[in-house]
């Protein structure tokens, strides 16, 4: 399985809530995604993802679109 592309087009779902990009304000869920909190939803689909943090970051795993990992902020 490949990974989700990048462009937001290919996201109609926010990685933080689950919830339609389309519909609503999902600023303060960008904001965590873009400072320590990992995705929880993916993006594709808005299935839940399987998530692992360890102290350098973690990884996400949806389990029709793969994987992304990231680092956490700290290291």
């Amino acid at each position: 399985m490949e990974p989700p592309a990048a462009d937001a087009g290919a996201q109609p779902f926010c990685a933080w809530c689950g919830g339609a990009r389309a519909e609503g304000d999902h600023a303060g869920c960008e904001r965590r995604l873009a400072t320590v909190d990992p995705p929880r939803h993916c993006p594709v689909c808005a299935r839940r993802m399987v998530v692992q943090v360890d102290p350098v970051g973690w990884t996400a795993r949806c389990s029709r679109h793969g994987e992304s990992a990231g680092t956490n902020g700290f290291a």
